[in-house]
């Protein structure tokens, strides 16, 4: 069994932050999107990894995860040149692939409980392809899925009009070589795209078996700010532990489940977990309050902030009240009107007086 990961696109739902960076990059709970991913396939003994990378952002992700020896697994990069679709990206990595089954797994999903059950259900039943579900509110939105009481996949259809079910594509999913087969059978779609979903229709068209897994856990696609904030909360909630490495004046209060740094200063603040605070910050008469997420290198002073994603750094000055932001690296801002709350999206080294 090897593994590929998607980490190549665009990231346009994420833009100004994925000007200047990978969005499989962008922290959650101050660890990259995409590390959560890894520990998910190094968990389950896979030891071949591909990683799909793009032009732009290849370099980056090669930077961060290296060879694959901080997971003990064995890590190839494979460019595509053109985000042609998720297709098309394993058609782009057959080389690697070869006639192993593969999990693939794009690199902003996160979900709860790890892969081992799905991976279980793949070996046990031998189908050609096993894609995860997860039952949602807006099924328009997403590739959906129309399966059989016994659990087989009767039809896939990307971003219907009229969904057929409410069970989403997740985007991982698991598949035997045939896979490969179905692939060069498809045509781009109006996209001009080679979609996972049109493929994963062929083989059912080939009258292979596809089975499907629904997941009883959380599952989010962090592409959007509001997703990646939700990432951010839930496993600052569900996975943070108490470390307290910086130091904390007597003027500090600190309750709740709050993670600092090595080098880290607490003054004269109120920090309420869940919060996660990285190495060598600084804190000064300031609230940071649940479910933040605050990186290395960063300063805050006279300040409020909640819900809220920082990014190594960055410095915040006399900022009233912020929530529901996502900060971006080497971010300078500064109070300079009567704005009593703030919901921002700020990219990479920007400058910015509110």
């Amino acid at each position: 069994m090897k593994a590929l990961i998607l980490s190549g696109g665009k990231g346009t739902r994420l833009r100004p932050l994925t000007y200047s960076g990978a969005k499989q990059l962008v922290p959650v709970a101050n660890r990259p999107i995409l590390f959560y991913c890894i520990d998910n396939i190094a968990q389950v003994g896979i030891k071949d990894v591909g990683i799909i990378i793009s032009p732009e952002t290849g370099n980056e992700i090669k930077e961060a995860v290296g060879d694959g020896n901080l997971w003990n697994i064995k890590i190839q990069y494979i460019t595509q040149d053109e985000p042609g679709g998720l297709a098309h990206a394993v058609k782009v990595a057959k080389d690697f692939l070869e006639d192993s089954p593969f999990v693939m797994y794009l690199g902003d999903n996160i979900i709860g409980g790890g892969i081992s059950r799905f991976l279980q259900d793949f070996e046990k039943n031998s189908p050609d392809a096993l894609i995860l579900l997860k039952e949602v509110e807006e099924p328009k939105s997403f590739g959906v899925a129309e399966v059989s009481t016994n659990g087989n996949v009767l039809s896939l259809i990307e971003k219907p009009e009229k969904p057929l079910s409410n069970l989403a594509l997740v985007g991982i999913y698991i598949f035997s070589p045939n896979i490969h087969r179905a692939i060069e059978r498809i045509k781009p779609s109006r996209r001009g795209e080679l979609e996972i979903t049109d493929a994963v229709q062929e083989l059912i068209n080939m009258g292979l078996p596809v089975e499907s897994f629904i997941l009883d856990t959380w599952w989010l696609d962090t592409g959007k700010k509001d997703d990646l904030l939700t990432a951010n909360a839930i496993v600052l909630d569900e996975w943070l532990k108490v470390d307290i490495g910086g130091s904390i004046d007597n003027a500090s209060k600190i309750l709740g489940r709050v993670a600092i740094g090595k080098g880290s200063v607490i003054k004269g603040s109120s920090i309420r977990g869940p919060v996660i605070i990285g190495e060598n910050t600084f804190i000064e008469n300031s609230f940071i309050g649940p479910y933040s997420s605050i990186g290395n290198n960063v300063k805050i002073r006279h300040s409020c902030v909640e819900h809220s994603v920082i990014m190594d750094g960055s410095e915040l000055i006399d900022i009233e009240r912020m929530e529901d932001s996502l900060i971006g690296r080497r971010v300078k801002l500064f109070r300079n009107s009567r704005h009593k709350a703030l919901r921002l999206m700020i990219g990479d080294d920007s400058v910015v007086e509110v």
